[in-house]
């Protein structure tokens, strides 16, 4: 499937944007699941500058999507209409600054601020070692792993608004809960900076290290997958629902739920995103009937039905 180009309309009505305007472009590559169709308008600006006037300047009727690393994601297979965003080069600093604090662009993959940290002598930020994707999701989602989530290590988060407004918020403005950011909806995060504390970088190595293992032991994280799919219910283990219904290993098209971790999906090879998202919803429903259990999607989906 493919969309009217509105590209060359938008580089007419936007002559100031520096980043590239790609139509019709493929999302299948550009997520871990390697499944799904196009942006109607692919846009990676340049930098926040032209994220902010781009963002002031689009039409109100377009509609507008953001993605990351495309970890947590499944694009539907008759792709997003409008303009897909996706934050690269310009958005992928990491600066070191004094009291254990390390400033990140929100394209920069989680696992690249760990490895900094480490480099660094800085505690506290192993955690995002175990969180596939990248900082821009980590805040969007208050990703977490291993014991700890964004929250407890953030100071601030800095972002674009509708109206291509430069916004800060505060940790507290963030309003974090489990897997849910309540900063609004419209805004377009570009960079973090997160508070740690004086460490050993053997120490926390080791503690890297630990992780790694740990991930590659009960992951499939060498498979076409995207992460947690469902939210862990209040007091519960999504896995251990899935398992318990009986869904584990359980097939529809070309997509699996894993036979290592039920609480990840996989991409056989040849699976379509209407298969993963059916799979999902299959396990969703087997689930509730199995436990009364409503499962919640951690795993973003976007676009419109092939």
């Amino acid at each position: 499937m493919s969309f009217p180009d509105i590209a060359s309309d938008l580089k007419a009505k936007l002559p100031e944007t520096r980043g590239r305007l790609i139509p019709n472009q493929s999302l299948a590559e550009l997520t871990w699941f390697r499944v799904g169709g196009p942006a109607q308008v692919l846009f990676t600006p340049e930098d926040e500058a032209d994220l902010a006037y781009f963002r002031a300047n689009l039409p109100n009727d377009i509609p507008l999507t953001v993605v990351g690393l495309g970890s947590n994601l499944i694009v539907r297979d008759g792709g997003v209409p409008g303009v897909v965003i996706r934050l690269g080069r310009g958005f992928n600093e990491i600066k070191v600054e004094e009291g254990q604090r390390i400033r990140a662009g929100t394209a920069v993959p989680d696992v690249k601020v760990a490895r900094a940290a480490q480099e660094a002598s800085i505690a506290g930020l192993a955690f995002l070692r175990g969180i596939p994707g990248g900082i821009g999701g980590a805040l969007r989602m208050n990703g977490g792993a291993y014991g700890r989530e964004t929250k407890d290590a953030l100071i601030e988060a800095r972002g674009v608004d509708a109206q291509g407004n430069i916004r800060v918020f505060t940790n507290v403005d963030m309003h974090y809960t489990y897997r849910h950011c309540g900063a609004p909806d419209d805004v377009i995060f570009t960079q973090a900076l997160f508070q740690g504390q004086p460490g050993d970088t053997s120490e926390i190595s080791a503690e890297m290290d630990k992780i790694t293992e740990s991930r590659e032991a009960t992951q499939p994280i060498k498979s076409r997958t995207g992460g947690s799919t469902f939210k862990n219910p209040p007091g519960q283990k999504a896995w251990q629902l899935i398992d318990a219904a009986g869904c584990r290993g359980l097939i529809v098209g070309g997509a699996q739920v894993s036979e290592l971790h039920c609480n990840f999906l996989i991409n056989l090879g040849g699976a379509s995103a209407a298969d993963i998202e059916t799979l999902g919803e299959t396990v969703r429903r087997r689930v509730s009937e199995h436990s009364g259990v409503a499962l919640e999607w951690e795993i973003k989906r976007i676009g419109v039905a092939g």
